[in-house]
């Protein structure tokens, strides 16, 4: 009778015990890491030799709706765009990283040093170096990336190590990006200007002229009130293939400095904690730049949140609160 009962309660307890195991899963390969939940593809990060800095595409929100923009890495997709080349789905840098005593051949107009933002001739390259192995927890996955950040002769001005976080909250999934720079080789400073840094160009179905918007934290809509003005989050919703999604972006608050947001109605969401006054209206009157001496170490903190439906019903502020509370 014992051992029946005892059966009983292991297949009870058997549901309960599958539920808290990892969902999630991370697959390394030569040039990608691709990231799953059970047998979905949520994302493929690149980072092999070709790509002038990493990135991850596609991105789906549940139900296999992609949330960023497919070109220029595939074209044909609705209503899609054409221009900023650059702007590849998901991706993390600066357009303007000035290296103290190193002379720049190739530059690019209106930029002071090197420019990792655009893909004009004369931009920088960040470039993977190492790639660490998986590693799985009962709350999620991650992995450990290095990359060196290069002058357009091929010259180390920036050492990182990118580690990346995978988790599901609730039905959402949610990258956390921790990255720490080094200034290794010499003395930087960031120069002011709007083309940074955490970045995502959405789906173009759902940019604002086709019927999308984007929200913060902080209760404001779309580019007129967003634009160049600090916020924890914000996120674009939209409908894809009649399907209502959206993809936000978190600045964690124990980065220093925190983000003003290069937002645009054309599909643009960036979190840039290195624009003063030539760039954003809030920094008026601050021309403080960004600066790291040789040697010293920063760490930066985003999230990455992939949802279905709108802003409120994929309790993002809730999402946020749980970003906040680090995942090893």
């Amino acid at each position: 009778m014992k051992s029946a009962l005892a059966i009983a309660f292991v297949m009870l307890l058997a549901p309960i015990l599958r539920a808290e195991e990892p969902a999630v899963g991370i697959k390394k390969t030569k040039n990608t890491i691709e990231f799953s939940v059970g047998k979905d593809k949520v994302t493929t990060y690149h980072f092999g030799e070709s790509v002038a800095k990493p990135y991850f595409y596609p991105l789906y929100a549940p139900g296999n709706v992609p949330v960023t923009r497919a070109w220029p890495m595939e074209k044909g997709a609705p209503k899609e765009t054409v221009d900023h080349i650059h702007q590849k789905s998901v991706w993390f840098c600066h357009g303007d990283i000035i290296p103290e005593g190193i002379e720049l051949k190739a530059k690019i107009k209106g930029v002071k040093g090197v420019d990792f933002w655009s893909e004009n001739v004369g931009h920088g390259k960040i470039v993977c170096t190492e790639v660490g192995e998986p590693k799985m927890t009962n709350k999620g996955a991650s992995i450990s990336t290095r990359n060196e950040w290069r002058t357009a002769e091929g010259v180390r001005i920036l050492d990182e190590v990118r580690t990346i976080h995978f988790q599901v909250i609730g039905d959402s999934r949610l990258l956390t990006l921790d990255i720490e720079l080094t200034a290794s080789v010499c003395p930087l400073t960031f120069g002011d200007t709007k083309e940074g840094s955490m970045g995502v160009r959405v789906n173009d179905e759902i940019i604002t002229k086709n019927g999308g918007h984007f929200y913060n934290a902080n209760g404001k809509v779309d580019e007129k009130e967003i634009w160049g003005h600090p916020s924890d989050w914000c996120d674009y919703v939209g409908s894809v293939g009649g399907k209502l999604v959206g993809i936000s972006v978190f600045d964690d608050p124990s980065n220093k400095p925190r983000a003003n947001w290069h937002a645009r109605g054309y599909g643009l969401m960036a979190a840039n904690p290195f624009g003063r006054d030539h760039s954003f209206p809030s920094q008026k009157g601050n021309t403080d730049l960004f600066k790291m001496a040789k040697g010293e170490k920063v760490k930066l903190r985003y999230g990455i949140l992939a949802h279905a439906g709108d802003t409120k019903a994929a309790k993002v502020a809730e999402a946020y609160e749980v970003f906040k509370k680090r995942v090893d």
